[in-house]
């Protein structure tokens, strides 16, 4: 909870800083546009015939065009839209590190577990269990230290301890899925009350100019591609987690069935 109130400060500072930034080179963009058409009139006046060959305008950046789209799009509702797309990459990329991260050699843990048992006994292969991180390391820890109360106390536990890693590994999935659609939503009701905006002002002149339809529509559409644009991100890194998971959980479905095997035959062995 407290990961989730810092990424929500974090997108909600960077959000608020880069809607002012905007909304300030747009005013900045205004006056230079104004001052440039002023200084256009009177370099016309004094211009030779000779100098109306100028060269081409430097071609524009992406992070120019990204923000000269933002602005169009009315900074009051594309904000909404890029906090989901901050959150929703904080709370993705973190999960993606911590998936991988949690992702255990599954094949040589069980083989030092067995060495361990076969030299060392229970406690030995304990130590190296705990030893080693991730949730199937976990859960031989536990399967382990039910050991000695009978095979099936050891696999009660393993099953009851592999939920738990399991909703722990599912952390913060629920609030991708919100931002996935949550985001399309606010560009939907962006693109709505832009509609309204095109429609009043159409009301207003009196007459259906096809620059100003077009303008509207255009301004107002923008919102739901920046919508469909953040699910789309925050939908692909969502499966790759989702897959990420469900490979984990087959790696403890499968070791814990191992991990029950080695225990049988140890305990067969010193019988």
């Amino acid at each position: 909870m407290k990961n989730l109130f810092k990424h929500l400060f974090i997108a909600l500072t960077f959000s608020v800083s880069f809607s002012w930034s905007v909304v300030a080179q747009q005013a900045d963009s205004a006056a230079a546009k104004t001052d440039s058409a002023n200084a256009k009139t009177d370099s016309a006046a004094a211009a030779p015939a000779s100098a109306s060959a100028e060269q081409a305008p430097a071609e524009e950046t992406f992070h120019q065009i990204l923000k000269q789209k933002f602005i169009e799009g009315d900074p009051t509702w594309m904000t909404p839209v890029l906090l989901c797309l901050i959150i929703g990459l904080a709370i993705s990329i973190e999960r993606v590190i911590t998936l991988n991260l949690a992702t255990t050699n599954t094949e040589k843990l069980l083989k030092d577990v067995e060495s361990a048992l076969n030299t060392g006994g229970i406690e030995a292969a304990r130590k190296v269990t705990a030893a080693t991180k991730g949730p199937v390391a976990a859960i031989f820890t536990q399967g382990l230290l039910r050991a000695e109360e009978g095979i099936e106390m050891v696999e009660k536990s393993v099953v009851a301890y592999g939920s738990v890693e399991m909703s722990r590994l599912e952390r913060g999935l629920v609030w991708i899925s919100l931002f996935i659609a949550l985001a399309p939503m606010l560009g939907f009701l962006g693109t709505v009350v832009g509609m309204i905006g095109a429609f009043d002002a159409i009301e207003a002149a009196g007459d259906i100019s096809p620059s100003l339809v077009a303008g509207g529509i255009k301004v107002a559409l923008l919102t739901t591609v920046a919508g469909l644009i953040v699910a789309i991100i925050l939908q692909v890194l969502y499966n790759y987690c989702v897959s990420k998971i469900d490979a984990i959980v087959g790696q403890m479905e499968d070791a814990s069935i191992a991990l029950v095997d080695a225990l049988v035959k140890y305990q067969n062995k010193n019988k």
